[in-house]
């Protein structure tokens, strides 16, 4: 992950600095603002947007230490941010469904179930293009059992 600060404010309480956070091929700005910790320190507080990025460097840390050739490492993280937002999409429509019915629940019921199904066919489709890349590789069996181990968890 590399940060590059591009604006800065004075060094206060409710400061907030906007920075480029580049993980993989993606930049993004990132929020931080800075606070008074407990005696005197200074308490670093990243944006949602930097929590989330800094997070995800961290969960595909294991593809990224894996041997697996870079192909395949980026369609097992393809795979991984596909089902965690398909997750957070049920999770959404479970909501919708628990509320009491209205029109308004009905339409975005329809909305995000129409968005689970693009992102299932997405996932699908980057499970094919998965295995049409290991067989065109030449895979240890160590190498397909991490694959395996990958895809499970």
């Amino acid at each position: 992950m590399q940060i590059k600060t591009t604006e800065a404010s004075s060094f206060a309480p409710t400061a907030l600095r906007l920075s480029n956070v580049t993980v993989g091929n993606e930049q993004v700005k990132v929020g931080v603002s800075t606070e008074s910790g407990p005696g005197g320190g200074i308490r670093l507080n990243l944006s949602q947007a930097g929590s989330v990025q800094s997070g995800q460097a961290s969960k595909n840390q294991d593809i990224d230490d894996s041997d697996l050739p870079d192909n395949i490492k980026n369609t097992l993280k393809m795979i991984r941010q596909l089902r965690a937002e398909l997750a957070a999409r049920q999770a959404e429509l479970d909501a919708i469904l628990a509320r009491p019915p209205s029109s308004d629940s009905q339409r975005e019921a329809n909305a995000v179930s129409t968005e689970i199904a693009s992102l299932q066919g997405a996932i699908s489709s980057a499970n094919a293009s998965l295995v049409s890349q290991m067989r065109k590789q030449d895979l240890s069996s160590e190498q397909l059992l991490s694959v395996a181990t990958f895809i499970a968890g």
